[in-house]
């Protein structure tokens, strides 16, 4: 995903809430596009998995961040891991280094680090008062995050910072963990997570149905309280996770790159079977009579049927070291029992 589609996707807010079944065992069959409601894709445990046993750093390194840069980390006593999407902090953490974390940004949300001090009190702005009173030893993060000039004094106080990748697939998830890795010291159990993540995103591509004819699905992505209604296409992401689960992402068979502003004749023409949206954007609707009112959308078969599918905002989009799981969720969600 490029800038502009990480800028649009930084307007995460939340509003409203609405009722949403869960996933459980049903003896009613889900049908391809037919009328199923709306289902929560959910993780079978929403913690990370880390390493066992956890690794010891071996410092000093240096490694080449994103910026161009050539950076020296000598401690991981205190890490910081800061992004749009909460995956640097969860890959520290699957990578046994955890206890080592002394803040997270506002997309790390998971149990591990729920409690920990924020650093992104503006959205995903940070603050360099809240990262300089935490006293890290290195800072890891990537261009979705800023501004500029915060890096620069982190930098300026002597902090080393990493800067990672931002591209975010599931083909830059191994070189997103061996990027962490490198910079902490812990290259063995970076393969090792690598093997592990793959091994779970190659097993949840498995579980789609072999046969039939593969469900059209369009993530769209909304926010009601800011106005934001867009549709996303090919390299918008969400495509990478429509297809890890066997189907067709509707954006891009209809042409569309990355975002696209939410239409009544693109919708339309997209034909989704299943809307796939973020549970808070879902709520910001005020649920699926809300999304049923934009554009298009009860036009479609997925409308029509009322087949929506919902996900965490810090799961659904994350590739971070639990997207193998999320590709499971998302997949029971889209053709388990219904409910």
């Amino acid at each position: 995903m490029k800038r502009a589609a990480l800028l649009i996707a930084a307007l995460t807010l939340t509003a409203g809430c609405t009722s949403v079944s869960e996933i459980g065992p049903e003896t009613e069959p889900a049908a391809a596009g037919g009328a199923c409601g709306v289902t929560t894709a959910k993780l079978a445990d929403e913690d990370v998995t880390p390493l066992s046993p956890a690794p010891a750093p071996r410092l000093p390194v240096t490694v080449d961040s994103a910026d161009k840069r050539k950076v020296t980390v000598t401690s991981a006593d205190r890490i910081l891991a800061v992004n749009l999407y909460g995956s640097l902090a969860e890959i520290v953490f699957s990578l046994g280094l955890g206890d080592r974390v002394i803040g997270r940004d506002t997309s790390t949300t998971f149990p591990a680090a729920a409690k920990l001090p924020l650093v992104t009190p503006q959205g995903h702005d940070l603050s360099a008062e809240a990262v300089l009173d935490l006293n890290p030893t290195v800072l890891l993060a990537d261009d979705t995050i800023g501004p500029a000039t915060v890096l620069d004094q982190i930098r300026d106080a002597g902090i080393p910072v990493v800067i990672v990748d931002d591209e975010q697939s599931l083909e830059t998830i191994p070189e997103h963990i061996r990027a962490v890795a490198g910079a902490l010291g812990v290259p063995a159990a970076g393969e090792q997570l690598v093997t592990r993540v793959q091994s779970e995103i190659e097993a949840a591509e498995k579980t789609a149905p072999a046969q039939g004819e593969p469900l059209r699905i369009a993530f769209l992505y909304v926010r009601g309280t800011a106005g934001v209604f867009l549709i996303g296409g090919d390299g918008a992401g969400s495509d990478s996770m429509i297809e890890a689960i066997g189907a067709v992402d509707a954006g891009t068979a209809a042409g569309l790159k990355k975002f696209r502003p939410l239409t009544s004749e693109g919708l339309i023409n997209a034909a989704p079977d299943v809307i796939l949206v973020m549970t808070e954007g879902l709520n910001s609707v005020d649920g699926v009579d809300g999304l049923l009112e934009l554009p298009g959308v009860a036009q479609t078969p997925a409308g029509i049927n009322r087949r929506i599918v919902d996900m965490d905002d810090g799961i659904l989009l994350n590739f971070g070291a639990r997207t193998g799981k999320a590709v499971e969720a998302l997949a029971t969600a889209v053709y388990g029992p219904c409910r």
